[in-house]
């Protein structure tokens, strides 16, 4: 083989065997759930400059919440955690709430509803009610696009939206009856 052809090759080794272990060390470090630029703007209860953090674990559900299995929401932290019979956190998440928010205090799920469109006009499921502030009633849900931008310019909205995981896992949590606890 001629020396030009063994360089080539080496040449050609060397690069593939750095690739696979470039791919190996991002394959171990973190992983965000989806890319900010990855949101289309198309849901209307959220603000664009506070896109929900990714899953935070040690957050601690608060302790003004009360006790038992219920849904703990702080609008000042904008997070929600499921907390089980045993006062344990089982998912806690970052939430896009709407323009109107329910004043603290304890709530129950009054009824849940598979999909439908948001006043927003954009298509949502996992929705489940829990109040109402001001004639509008509040709600836990999603986009079914994933999406969560700023409200639009002037309208008020009760959603409080979050990513499809979350929806999925809030609205097998959150069925009716279910106690759900609003704090600062």
């Amino acid at each position: 083989m001629p020396a030009s052809k063994v360089w080539v090759t080496g040449l050609t080794v060397g690069a593939i065997a750095a690739v696979t272990v470039l791919a190996v060390q991002a394959n171990k470090g973190p992983h965000p759930k989806a890319p900010a630029a990855a949101r289309p703007n198309a849901s209307a209860s959220a603000h664009a400059s506070t896109s929900p953090k990714p899953h935070v674990t040690a957050a601690a559900v608060p302790a003004s919440s009360g006790t038992g299995r219920r849904i703990v929401y702080a609008v000042g932290q904008k997070r929600v955690w499921l907390v089980d019979a045993s006062d344990k956190a089982g998912r806690t998440f970052a939430v896009w709430p709407g323009t109107v928010s329910p004043e603290p205090g304890k709530y129950t799920v009054s009824v849940r509803k598979d999909a439908t469109t948001g006043s927003d006009g954009v298509q949502i499921e996992n929705i489940v009610y829990f109040a109402t502030k001001s004639g509008l009633n509040i709600a836990f849900s999603n986009a079914v696009d994933g999406s969560s931008p700023p409200p639009a310019a002037g309208k008020e909205t009760g959603g409080v939206r979050m990513g499809k995981a979350d929806g999925a896992a809030l609205w097998a949590f959150g069925t009716t009856s279910t106690k759900v606890i609003v704090v600062k």
